[in-house]
């Protein structure tokens, strides 16, 4: 397995291992990941190059993120040993079991995880993999003797058509991956390749309260369920309130009152993805009762909200959102979870492409932050144009000229040092971003005098 280290590659390296393959990998470095992988029986290595590929190996598995110019792959092609991508064995496994595929913009990782909470809380024991850690899971893959199998299917690349999918969900359809997609048109054609693949005697769970969502209806051969706030829907929510940081609503099915939830993840964008995870797992065989018992106690993925630390009264969480829409989300679900005296949002923009191509909507994106701190953009899959057309120092520029304060600190370190000198009993600093902003947090924790969970 090529990149064995990301989330997704390393989730479907423990399932292939809890079936009984033979599995070996390797990753630019090492990492807690990879010591559990190596701990269950993986070979691990980080030299990448032509005589890592074992002399026995029968099927290579790849990353979506390197091409078939890399050593390994490129080696493997000339042995003629079969490659897969990442989303090509989801697809594989997935034949085996009754499959589950979540797709979406944003909330796929969250979703997926919740759904898998709830089937297995519901004694249903599904295998899952997703492109995240999840504490209540142990981990982001599971291999369960249940007959479904939970996948986050992921956009990029087109690489969830490879999925064949009982039951799906599109969460919410928006201008992302603009270094593969044209434009949004073409993104929206690619859902709706995806929604086509759910069979006839499947179902296709859309967001209905998504324009771009409600037209994928038309492409799909399966049953549609819908979900929203807004929305004439068949999964609906009534009566929004938050309740201590947290939102409460009643749940309607077909119009019918089914009863009130609190859930245990912030935000009213998680509404919407309860929502989809009511839809879900009824369709898995999870029934109501069970289901507003146990949809509460989810506590989110790990980057999602997590809170890493607080130290005289002064928190610091970190969240993986790294689109404008997310960011948005992500700030108003922090000032509803934790009521900040000040919202400090450390953003580090992930790939010169994507700011370059949402520099506008990423400008506007921070209305609900006091202050903004951007570190330097993070590269990924990015041209020279890309890198020359924009900087994070613009970034900076941008957002203040919507209103909001904000600056551009080159080094880490020197964040760390800001951060620690500036922040106030009752601040909230949220770390934010794909790349490894991560660091960050874990740093500034530990400079204020506090100790990292776990």
């Amino acid at each position: 397995m090529v990149g064995i280290g990301g989330a997704g590659m390393s989730g479907l390296a423990a399932m292939l291992l809890r079936h009984g393959a033979r599995v070996s990998g390797s990753d630019a470095r090492m990492s807690i990941l990879l010591a559990k992988l190596a701990s269950d029986g993986a070979k691990i290595t980080t030299q990448q190059r032509a005589e890592s590929l074992p002399v026995d190996v029968e099927l290579v598995v790849a990353t979506a993120a390197v091409s078939d110019a890399h050593p390994e792959i490129a080696e493997a092609l000339r042995r003629g040993i079969p490659v897969l991508r990442y989303a090509e064995m989801l697809g594989l496994m997935m034949t085996r079991h009754h499959g589950v595929a979540i797709s979406g913009t944003h909330g796929k990782s969250t979703t997926t995880a919740w759904t898998a909470f709830v089937l297995r809380e519901a004694g249903l024991d599904p295998s899952f993999v997703v492109g995240a850690g999840v504490a209540q899971l142990g981990g982001g893959s599971g291999v369960g003797s249940g007959p479904h199998f939970i996948a986050e299917a992921c956009e990029f690349a087109k690489s969830f058509l490879t999925l064949r999918p009982k039951l799906a969900a599109i969460l919410n359809v928006e201008a992302d991956h603009l270094d593969y997609y044209r434009d949004l048109d073409e993104i929206r054609a690619a859902f709706g390749e995806f929604a086509g693949l759910v069979p006839p005697n499947g179902v296709l769970v859309l967001n209905g309260d998504d324009p771009n969502c409600r037209e994928l209806a038309a492409n799909a051969a399966a049953r549609v369920d819908t979900f929203g706030i807004d929305g004439d829907c068949n999964w609906n929510a009534c009566g929004i309130r938050v309740e201590n940081g947290f939102h409460a609503f009643t749940a309607l099915r077909d119009g019918h009152e089914l009863g009130r939830v609190r859930l245990g993840v912030a935000g009213r964008h998680n509404v919407m993805n309860g929502l989809a995870v009511m839809a879900l797992a009824t369709h898995c065989g999870v029934d109501w009762p069970t289901l507003q018992r146990v949809l509460g106690e989810f506590e989110g993925a790990k980057r999602r909200l997590e809170l890493k630390g607080a130290v005289n009264d002064v928190r610091v969480v970190d969240d993986y959102a790294h689109h404008p829409s997310e960011i948005r989300a992500t700030l108003a679900a922090a000032r509803e979870r934790f009521a900040p005296r000040r919202l400090w949002c450390v953003f580090q923009p992930h790939q010169y492409s994507r700011t370059r191509q949402l520099l506008d909507e990423f400008a506007s994106a921070f209305a609900a932050a006091d202050e903004v701190v951007v570190p330097p953009i993070f590269a990924a899959r990015d041209s020279e144009e890309d890198r020359r057309a924009v900087s994070a120092q613009a970034v900076a520029e941008r957002i203040r000229g919507n209103g909001r304060s904000a600056r551009h600190i080159a080094d880490f370190e020197n964040i760390v040092d800001f951060l620690a000198s500036e922040a106030r009993p009752g601040d909230v600093v949220l770390t934010m971003g794909a790349g490894n902003i991560g660091k960050i947090a874990d740093d500034l924790v530990q400079r204020l005098g506090g100790v990292l969970p776990g």
